[in-house]
């Protein structure tokens, strides 16, 4: 065991060799990256870089695992039920067929839903009801499906729940609740909502135009007709809010997140599903991403037990003094330009390890003072995935979902949109760590 804490020179460098080439193919997309991960995670223990035991115990992050699961089996019962269709439509025919208005209520659905959803979930619900929309309207699709990318990124950065690394964050710091992330994220996440929204709205103006013939068939449709199964709805939404309702009470119960979600998933299959549906239940679970994760946290795990990430946390406090808004800065700005070019996911896992280092190293004793860090992290992963076409999971499957539609657009049409308004968006965060969390 010894290896493990004062790990040889040897160790070090096949620990970063291992992690770059498992990102960069990562990258790549050549391989299925749940397939790499694992690998990677398989070859670390193999060489005596990371130990089995402690990869199980310390390093794999259960709770985020957990949470998961719990939401992924919920939202895929309640989807069964045709409810987000339901909700899309009657928005719609509330906006008389006004492509504007429809814009917005999408955009804000979408912002809203990612906020207590997963973004690649919303997205999935949002965007064929966008197809049927704009086909009825006469009108592309293209920027509705941008704005429903760039809302789903930004709203899933509002609450604990809403994105992977928030998710991460959250299960790596049990000082911080569900209402934590809801008080001081929500506020500057609506502020940047608005603004891209607005933005969106003046850019796209001159497309966001239709006929009266095409409203009247739009507001002719019937909403009723996406509710598949009445019974198993109702049943899934009062489950669906009681699980939101715990997040929410989270620091009043002591319940962690993750048995929360896991609690309604497991009630809502004991409930509404049928005994011989049980197991399809099962495989609404995306196991590729869970098993990502997992693979995940083991090569980050590798980049600990060798002193890695202690050491870039020496970098980095050498380079901000150990001058806390200084250290929120860099990681906030660093964060977003990483995240648009590489996946968030694997990004927040390295950072969170160099966090609790930075805190260590810095003297802080209170978990609270080191929140500011926490909050730019968030900010900085979250919306910076909004800069490229690549840069989160919600981008790239609209766009593929777009070009199985025949309405596809390319890397450089999102990136043109996108890139500047992320910008925007880590300029207005900037303000917002400077003046009102770190005072």
């Amino acid at each position: 065991m010894e290896q493990i804490y004062h790990p040889a020179a040897w160790q070090v460098t096949a620990a970063v060799v291992i992690f770059l080439t498992t990102y960069a193919i990562i990258i790549t997309e050549k391989i299925n990256r749940t397939v790499i991960a694992l690998f990677g995670a398989v070859v670390m223990i193999v060489l005596g870089v990371l130990d089995m035991k402690l990869a199980f115990t310390e390093h794999i992050e259960w709770g985020t695992i957990f949470l998961l699961i719990g939401m992924m089996i919920l939202v895929g019962i309640t989807n069964k039920t045709g409810v987000f269709q339901y909700a899309a439509v009657k928005a719609a025919q509330t906006a008389k067929g006004d492509p504007v208005k429809i814009f917005i209520i999408l955009s804000l659905l979408t912002g809203v839903g990612s906020a207590f959803l997963d973004n690649v979930t919303t997205v999935l619900l949002i965007v064929p009801i966008t197809f049927s929309i704009t086909r009825i309207l006469k009108i592309t699709p293209v920027p509705f499906l941008l704005a429903e990318i760039l809302s789903s990124n930004i709203g899933g950065t509002a609450t604990l729940i809403g994105d992977p690394p928030n998710i991460m964050i959250g299960s790596a710091n049990e000082n911080l609740t569900f209402n934590d992330f809801l008080v001081n994220l929500a506020p500057v996440i609506l502020v940047i909502l608005v603004v891209t929204i607005a933005l969106l709205v003046w850019i796209y103006r001159k497309k966001l135009i239709v006929t009266d013939e095409s409203k009247k068939e739009l507001m002719d449709l019937k909403a009723e007709d996406n509710i598949t199964d009445r019974n198993l709805m109702a049943k899934s939404l009062t489950i669906l809010l009681l699980t939101i309702a715990g997040f929410v009470l989270h620091s009043v119960i002591h319940v962690e997140a993750a048995a929360i979600a896991l609690g309604g998933a497991t009630l809502l299959m004991l409930i509404g599903v049928k005994r011989e549906d049980a197991e399809a239940a099962f495989d609404m679970v995306e196991w590729e991403t869970i098993f990502f994760f997992i693979g995940l946290f083991m090569l980050v795990g590798g980049l600990v037990e060798t002193n890695i990430i202690s050491d870039l946390a020496n970098v980095t406090l050498q380079i901000t003094s150990g001058d806390m808004t200084k250290t929120s800065m860099l990681i906030l700005w660093v964060s977003g330009i990483a995240s648009a070019t590489i996946d968030n996911i694997p990004f927040v896992a390295t950072m969170i390890p160099l966090i609790q280092d930075l805190g260590v190293q810095m003297n802080i004793a209170n978990p609270d003072d080191l929140n500011p860090l926490w909050w730019s992290l968030s900010l900085g992963a979250c919306l910076g995935g909004n800069g490229t076409l690549i840069g989160a999971s919600a981008n790239v499957v609209v766009a593929g979902l777009a070009m199985r539609e025949g309405k596809g657009f390319s890397y450089l049409d999102y990136l043109k949109i996108g890139a500047p308004l992320t910008l925007l968006a880590l300029v207005i965060s900037t303000i917002y760590i400077y003046f009102i969390v770190l005072p």
